[in-house]
């Protein structure tokens, strides 16, 4: 159903970009949105996770130079494979090996992780020197499990796209915005005029907003779910987000808040009514659900 969910999502969102590219330029203007939208996913399959790493300085590291780390990796690595190898005979299917992705470090006294990469071979986890500092091994092992979760959902492909096409419906609102204060397109247009322009550079940014947000959180969900289920560490990855969502240090992403929705945490600095555009869903929910869990593996445990 989570699936189903966020292809419908998936598909207003791009029936939205399209309807700008028609407001503001008619049948032309879809066509010029339909070429920007296949560049820019272009763009973004191919290079949006080397461009992420980049931005936060990330740095490839081996065991032997963050042990802690690397070896969190590793286990949920093996526990996903095993988990995968035990549901397929079960089902009498053949199974599909996981690679182990790529380690990052971030220099960063913030506590926070996420995955990028278009598919599971050429995947990577990154992590704050923050986040390490602060988590045991158990709950840095639950905060994995969370990011290899992402990867084999191929959540971060599907955040690449949710977030090219909210950046272009936010380019394409900039035009119309624009085009209406100087009067570059006709008045008497049938597609609404210098009203309709207006209409689209308010409200449709917003709806993308909104999509993105309902996109996002169902996707953080749904990895608390699975991560905790193949490591076993509900409640250690419950814990995990009580300490980064107490730290007093947040990643400063408030000028670059299209990168958010990939940290396991939201690291915005939104407050009150501005965390209802938050890409994450509540903490205290997530954590309330994880504990939820937990209880219902035990009590399948004991059956």
């Amino acid at each position: 159903m989570n699936y189903i969910k966020i292809a419908f999502l998936m598909i207003l969102l791009m029936a939205l970009f399209m309807f700008v590219g028609y407001l503001v330029g008619g049948q032309t203007g879809i066509i010029i949105a339909f070429l920007l939208a296949s560049g820019l996913n272009f763009f973004s399959y191919w290079y949006s996770d080397k461009m992420v790493l980049k931005m936060y300085r990330a740095r490839e590291v081996t065991e032997s130079d963050c042990p802690k780390l690397y070896n969190a990796v590793k286990a949920v690595i093996n526990k996903v494979n095993n988990y995968d190898i035990t549901r397929d005979i079960l089902k009498s299917t053949s199974n599909t090996h996981m690679p182990m992705p790529k380690v990052y470090l971030i220099p960063s006294k913030a506590p926070n992780a996420f995955a990028t990469g278009r598919n599971a071979e050429h995947a990577a986890v990154a992590a704050t020197e923050g986040i390490i500092g602060i988590l045991n091994q158990d709950e840095l092992t639950g905060v994995i499990g969370h990011e290899i979760a992402h990867i084999k959902h191929k959540d971060m492909l599907i955040g690449m796209v949710v977030a090219t096409f909210v950046g272009a419906i936010g380019i394409l609102a900039s035009i119309a915005r624009w085009g209406a204060i100087f009067g570059g397109f006709s008045r008497d247009d049938e597609r609404g005029g210098i009203a309709g322009l207006l209409v689209a550079a308010i409200v449709a940014p917003l709806v993308a907003m909104i999509i993105q947000l309902a996109i996002s959180r169902q996707r953080e969900y749904r990895a608390d779910a699975e991560g905790g289920k193949i490591t076993g560490k509900y409640l250690a990855l419950a814990s995990a987000l009580e300490k980064i969502h107490k730290a007093p240090v947040r990643l400063n992403l408030d000028n670059r808040p299209a990168t958010a929705h990939l940290m396991i945490a939201n690291p915005l600095s939104g407050k009150g009514l501005s965390s209802l555009f938050s890409t994450h869903p509540p903490v205290e929910k997530r954590i309330e659900r994880l504990r939820k869990l937990a209880e219902e593996s035990i009590y399948k445990g004991l059956a």
